[in-house]
């Protein structure tokens, strides 16, 4: 197998142990994550004066030479595929992209292909350095298949690690649009007796519970108190519908990202997302106060109407601020002119 040597000294007053020392003074251009360097030392690719050592806890010492064996990225078991992208930004370490409704993030079992994995091996081709020893691009988050919108990828293995971290850490700011039925306003007194929801100044509506995948229908999520991960959703009314109001445009963002996070919180609060099949409730909107043609709008409406707008977090190698925004696609602009709205 074809290999690169990252060859260096470790610095004065280095960490005792040799991981924790690796990790502070591995040339940035190597691009080795901890969790990859870790990898390295358990395979004998470090040696340390020209001895391999594979314990991560052995001692090292100001000067001593450092070097690294590493193998050259594999290319990954899943196919490129000629898909089109909506790029809206790429760099060295990074892509974010503006997915499609009806898109698969990663290949599973049931769709082995076609997915945005498969487009970006395709359009990344050589430009992957590789995660983890892999030639693929570093999932960090994912959207739902019939969601739309931002998402950001890894291309290196210091870029997946970094952007990992800041997933973890809660500081990636992600906002979403969406489209619900009712209006979860503070004045609503049915929303004071719903558990776990409360309101903040600015009529902010907060949604705090744990979640975990349902009992008996493996494809839910369910709301606990007790057991399962924490989550925390914000909603925001940006513009209701219907005269008296029936549906509601929304922003919403996440505090944390669980799986289908924002559609089961807000069927939890009673004002599940239009077009959502497992959580919305498919129900009928008056058409005396939302008309005729918003009416079958919502009614016709073939997805969850959700949409990821706004993500920004820092570049996990430049450290610059990074921040875009996708608008609304075609059939979510639709629906919501058919619902009355700007």
């Amino acid at each position: 197998m074809a290999e690169t040597l990252v060859e260096f000294v470790i610095a004065e007053d280095p960490p005792k142990r040799l991981d924790k020392a690796l990790s502070r003074d591995v040339p940035v251009e190597a691009s080795l994550s901890r969790t990859r360097l870790a990898k390295l030392i358990a395979e004998g690719g470090v040696a340390l004066n020209g001895v391999a050592v594979s314990d991560p806890k052995h001692k090292v010492a100001e000067g001593d030479a450092v070097v690294i064996t590493v193998p050259v990225a594999e290319d990954s078991h899943i196919g490129p595929e000629d898909i089109p992208l909506e790029v809206i930004w790429e760099d060295d370490d990074l892509i974010v992209i503006n997915k499609p409704a009806g898109m698969v993030v990663h290949p599973a079992p049931g769709t082995p292909n076609g997915t945005l994995v498969n487009a970006l091996l395709h359009h990344c081709g050589d430009t992957l350095s590789g995660v983890g020893g892999m030639k693929r691009p570093g999932i960090v988050h994912r959207i739902d298949k019939e969601t739309s919108g931002l998402l950001v990828v890894a291309k290196t293995d210091a870029a997946h690690q970094g952007l990992a971290a800041q997933f973890e850490a809660h500081t990636v700011e992600r906002y979403y649009r969406a489209v619900c039925y009712g209006v979860p306003d503070a004045n609503d007194p049915r929303l004071r007796g719903v558990r776990g929801v409360n309101f903040e100044s600015g009529n902010i509506m907060k949604i705090t519970t744990h979640l975990a995948r349902h009992k008996t229908d493996r494809q839910r999520q369910a709301v606990l108190f007790e057991g399962g991960r924490h989550a925390v959703t914000r909603v925001r009314i940006v513009e209701p519908f219907g005269n008296p109001a029936v549906a509601c445009l929304v922003e919403c963002w996440l505090e944390t990202g669980r799986t289908h996070q924002i559609r089961v919180h807000m069927a939890h609060a009673g004002h599940g997302l239009i077009g959502d099949p497992v959580y919305g409730g498919r129900r009928k909107l008056a058409e005396k106060a939302i008309g005729v043609t918003g009416a079958a709008a919502a009614r016709s409406f073939d997805r969850q109407a959700l949409h990821a707008a706004v993500l920004g977090f820092e570049h996990p190698v430049t450290g610059e601020n990074l921040r875009f925004e996708a608008p609304l696609p075609a059939d979510m602009a639709q629906l919501i002119a058919d619902l009355g709205g700007v």
